[in-house]
């Protein structure tokens, strides 16, 4: 596979991102999130990093990487931006927690064969 270099900057974007947020995690539980604003922002901060790169990615990236959750990574981002007042801290929580495990590794076997 041979990804346009714009797109394989945008994929280690979403990978650092993803793997800094649950490293945020790591040692922590759902109850630290409502403890802790320092922890929250930057969950959503990491989140968002992931979801703008992922928006960038170009159309024919994303048809070689066709498991990879497109839309809802850039839904993600959206509502994380535009309703920040409204973020439910589950959501969040589950997205990192369950979400990004499975994605970083989907980008860093991508990344792999693309070396």
């Amino acid at each position: 596979m041979s990804l346009p270099e714009s797109d394989v900057v945008r994929l280690r974007h979403m990978l650092d991102a993803g793997e800094q947020a649950i490293q945020f995690c790591f040692g922590r539980n759902r109850a630290d999130l409502d403890g802790d604003v320092m922890l929250r922002f930057a969950l959503v901060h990491a989140i968002t990093v992931v979801g703008e790169a992922a928006a960038k990615v170009s159309n024919p990236t994303r048809d070689v990487l066709p498991d990879i959750a497109w839309m809802s990574i850039v839904g993600m981002r959206n509502r994380l931006v535009h309703a920040y007042f409204d973020i439910d801290s589950d959501v969040l929580w589950e997205s990192v927690n369950a979400g990004l495990p499975p994605l970083t590794a989907q980008l860093r076997a991508a990344l792999q064969s693309n070396e």
